[in-house]
């Protein structure tokens, strides 16, 4: 890439930065509207698609983009990513029915798979290791900006505004994020050299889709030992091993393992994967606290995560800018990884609304501290040439390890939820014998432990019963409550343990110094490589 002023780089990162805001708010803001948005088109038997769809293709089209966008160029895929999106999003707010929104919402992961690989990416071809980790901060701020206003905004647009224009509001944002990236990046010249590993690319694709699939759909649409979630992982196994066996011969290989020889980009990957796994795994079950145990509605239960975001965007913000200042960052991980341990253990032991809020704050004090340097690491641990297919790598991980971690984490849940239930109904069985069949099956309908998050449905069937009765049906539903609150208490564990794991590997990782250019001639190669071999003391 050409050498460009200050001004310009300033320029093209408010332009990124308003790209990767555009992606990241158009998937906040539906968050909360979504089950609403379902209910409209009458698809809630499909509704897991609309949301399986939109990681699979945005999946693929990262790890994809990461090569291509080493031998193109990143404009070109900056620009498609937008574009794609764009499209995308205008036509989810045209759909009529279920069908087409999983289409649709298909097409926008393709865009926003490429925006986020891309962008990413750019800034490590802007600005050297030494200068990344405060745009790093800053970047992952923008992400927490969309996350704190974009739930709470798309739930006040679906409540007075038609559904669609959560689709619809923001593609001025994302035209004016095409136009300046279009004026003001800088295009590269093609590798003439390279060749597109398209054998790779389709055995790495069909991977992705049957780990992504699996993991998606056992424990809840099939059992993890049916035919189907056997018949999916033996074939990622399959295919991934046909794909290792391709990218072995091939002249210019979609993923390089040789990227896995590196210590630093191995490490830093397997503690994204676990990171994520544990993270996702276990955030997806704080609203089942608020709103199952702690009886708070949807709409309040939204601004219990708000402070995590909020805490989030100020520490990865300041930490990004002192891993510029210091051009350290493994004592930012082995400090932020700790402290979100410590959060993940007060959710499991939380029992106050209070708590869970206290329990959000540290977390995200902690996320902010820790995750800027992992792409930070891998990035400065490659070569320039392969920057594009390191940080999609490293996307990647992140993306398997988030799906992974809600598929096994809902397992547990589920068994766990199971034990506890029959051992409280039990408890509370002998209240009911004394019942007739009638009452009795009107009770049943309380075991349901979806009904503690629909509470106005909730107090109506309790309302509807006899008025000696509902004492009872008071005591089931504490019940109910206790038994979804031990559950969650077993989940949250086991997303600590998996993120403490992820702390250990931290203490492995290997720090080197961050380069202060991007430019590699002969002796800062030699430099570099000599660098690779012994810490940073």
């Amino acid at each position: 890439m050409e050498e460009l002023s200050h001004k310009r780089k300033m320029a093209i990162m408010a332009a990124i930065l308003a790209a990767m805001f555009f992606a990241a708010i158009n998937q906040t803001i539906v968050s909360t509207a979504m089950p609403r948005i379902i209910a409209i088109l009458q698809g809630m038997e499909h509704y897991t698609w609309v949301i399986t769809i939109f990681m699979l293709t945005s999946t693929i089209a990262t790890i994809l983009v990461g090569k291509l966008s080493d031998i193109y160029g990143r404009k070109p895929f900056l620009l498609g990513g937008i574009l794609i999106f764009l499209i995308g999003a205008f036509l989810c707010g045209l759909s009529r029915d279920i069908y087409q929104l999983i289409v649709y919402r298909g097409i926008q992961g393709v865009g926003a798979g490429i925006i986020m690989s891309t962008a990413f990416t750019a800034v490590g071809d802007l600005f050297a290791p030494r200068e990344r980790g405060k745009w790093s901060g800053v970047m992952m701020s923008a992400f927490g900006f969309s996350s704190v206003l974009g739930p709470a905004l798309g739930g006040w647009l679906v409540d007075h505004m038609d559904w669609y224009w959560l689709f619809w509001i923001f593609l001025p944002l994302g035209v004016v994020a095409f136009a300046l990236i279009l004026a003001l990046f800088p295009k590269t010249a093609r590798r003439e050299s390279e060749t597109i590993d398209y054998l790779g690319s389709l055995f790495l694709s069909l991977t992705i889709v049957a780990i992504l699939l699996g993991f998606s759909w056992a424990g809840t649409r099939y059992a993890w030992d049916s035919p189907e979630i056997i018949g999916l992982f033996s074939a990622a196994v399959v295919l991934g091993i046909i794909f290792v066996w391709v990218e072995t011969k091939a002249k210019s290989p979609v993923l390089p393992l040789s990227l896995f020889r590196n210590d630093i980009v191995t490490i830093s990957n397997v503690i994204g994967f676990l990171m994520n796994a544990g993270m996702m795994g276990a955030l997806i079950y704080i609203s089942f606290f608020v709103q199952g145990v702690e009886g708070i509605s949807p709409t309040y239960a939204g601004y219990v995560t708000m402070p995590m975001s909020l805490a989030m965007v100020v520490m990865s913000t300041v930490i990004g800018r002192m891993i510029t200042k210091t051009g350290k960052y493994k004592r930012y991980a082995l400090l932020g990884m700790p402290i979100m341990v410590a959060g993940m253990l007060m959710m499991a032991y939380m029992n106050s609304v209070w708590m869970a809020v206290a329990a959000m704050i540290i977390f995200g004090l902690g996320l902010g501290v820790g995750m800027p340097v992992f792409s930070l690491t891998v990035q400065n641990a490659v070569s320039p040439a392969d920057l594009g297919v390191a940080t999609a790598s490293s996307q990647l991980f992140r993306n398997i390890g988030g799906t992974i971690g809600i598929a096994v984490l809902g397992t547990i849940m589920s068994t766990s939820l199971a034990s506890n239930l029959t051992a409280k109904m039990a408890e509370a069985g002998a209240a009911q014998a004394q019942l007739d069949d009638q009452t009795r099956s009107q009770l049943a309908g309380l075991m349901d432990p979806n009904m503690l998050l629909d509470q106005p449905k909730l107090k109506d069937v309790i309302a509807s019963l006899p008025a000696n009765v509902q004492p009872i049906a008071e005591q089931l539903v504490a019940a109910l409550r206790d038994a979804l609150s031990s559950s969650l208490t077993v989940v949250f564990l086991w997303g600590t343990a998996i993120v403490a794991l992820a702390g250990v590997l931290t203490v492995f990782l290997r720090e080197i110094p961050l380069r202060t250019s991007n430019r590699l001639h002969q002796e800062d190669a030699g430099t570099e490589r000599s660098a690779e071999l012994r810490p940073v003391r």
